[in-house]
């Protein structure tokens, strides 16, 4: 019999629903039932979730059929690049991929740690508590995309709240759904007239050429790519930072190594990225299979959805040594908490740079920072697919 899915909610913030470690153990490929009555395989161990994100044989492209069980945005963006194949994912990817390459992120970096040097500014003229999401763990971010796709950082709160509602669970009104991803469309559809008009030094500008100039791509997949680097450059990195804190602060030997020793952030950010769970531990985007493939003994048939479960992944026991522990010094991480293959994130560099600068200003320029809230009185926006706080009230005094 199927599991019914969603799975029941984990007992806290800080580990997967022990389900999933139980499945991991003893039914690593397994069938989930969604309320509506599709049917999906769920894959726990990590070495079958590398496969399924990996293996041409399980398609993003054919997951965006409607009669394919659909997961936030990937029940949106058919035209979008996380719902395609190679060799079209290929050429989109390649069109963007020069903006976030590692010389270029690192470029970045003193602009990002200007940000977040005058963000802590900011945040220290508020009165205590102050709200972290709205001072400091959203800007941030927010900014700097915005910087790189040439937005107006003044439109935030206009594409916030669309971004909001298109990340939404795939269980609510599908209706809000799809009027936030038309908003953005028509927003990006403004903003490509305005930069045809005055070109910029920007990603947007560039995309616009290859566009107008070579042909590259389409009107359409010009505007859905801005969509989605708009969403994927604010959204997660704004709750990766929020539920990094919390996670620390539930280990404060680890808190106190990253605060002693800056050397740590690298490695302190790829633990905190294998170990934190930023939603449902389940990733959204459901691939399907192009023909038969069998995982851990069980054969998977053609065409059949496959959800990847990334949270409880990073936690085999047959990758990761003591697995349920937080070791921010941990030098052995093959995490794939930005996934993995042709839909690795693509902002993977500028996220782990963001963070490690994000955590650099709080930590050392914040020593007495603190959360000033119980996990019981965090209050998360309803309906998200992943873990976004709505508010986060902070101290350093």
């Amino acid at each position: 019999m199927p599991i019914p899915f969603p799975l029941p909610d984990p007992p806290t913030l800080y580990h997967p629903t022990p389900l999933l470690a139980e499945l991991r153990a003893n039914d690593p490929v397994t069938q989930v039932e969604f309320p509506d009555g599709k049917r999906a395989w769920l894959v726990t161990r990590y070495a079958d979730v590398r496969t399924v994100m990996m293996d041409a044989r399980f398609s993003r492209a054919a997951a965006s059929s409607p009669d394919q069980p659909q997961m936030g945005l990937g029940a949106l963006a058919s035209e979008s690049l996380i719902a395609k194949d190679p060799p079209e994912h290929t050429r989109l990817r390649r069109l963007v991929a020069r903006a976030f390459t590692h010389r270029r992120v690192e470029e970045l970096r003193p602009r990002v740690a200007e940000v977040v040097a005058d963000l802590i500014a900011g945040l220290r003229k508020q009165p205590e508590p102050a709200d972290l999401v709205e001072n400091f763990s959203l800007p941030l971010p927010v900014q700097v995309i915005c910087d790189l796709l040439g937005v107006p950082a003044g439109d935030r709160d206009r594409f916030h709240g669309w971004s909001d509602a298109v990340m939404g669970n795939w269980e609510r009104d599908q209706a809000i759904m799809v009027g936030g991803f038309t908003e953005l469309g028509r927003y990006f559809a403004e903003l490509i007239a305005e930069k045809r008009a005055h070109p910029g030094d920007d990603l947007m500008t560039g995309l616009i050429a290859a566009r107008d100039e070579h042909d590259k791509l389409t009107e359409e997949e010009l505007v859905t790519l801005g969509i989605g680097l708009l969403i994927g450059g604010h959204e997660t990195t704004a709750n990766q930072i929020n539920m990094f804190l919390l996670t620390l602060r539930e280990h404060p030997d680890q808190l106190a190594l990253l605060r002693s020793d800056p050397a740590l952030l690298e490695t302190g950010v790829e633990e905190l990225m294998r170990f934190t769970q930023l939603g449902n531990s389940v990733s959204s985007m459901i691939r399907v299979t192009t023909e038969a493939v069998e995982l851990s003994g069980v054969t998977i048939p053609a065409g059949a959805p496959v959800m990847p479960a990334l949270g409880v992944a990073n936690r085999d026991p047959a990758v990761f040594a003591d697995p349920d522990r937080l070791d921010v010094t941990r030098a052995d991480n093959p995490h794939i908490g930005f996934g993995a293959g042709a839909h690795h994130c693509l902002g993977a560099q500028l996220a782990r740079m963001e963070l490690q600068e994000a955590l650099r200003g709080l930590l050392h320029g914040l020593p007495n920072l603190r959360i000033v809230a119980d996990d019981a009185d965090l209050v998360f926006k309803p309906t998200m697919i992943v873990r976004s706080l709505h508010t986060l009230p902070v101290a350093w005094s």
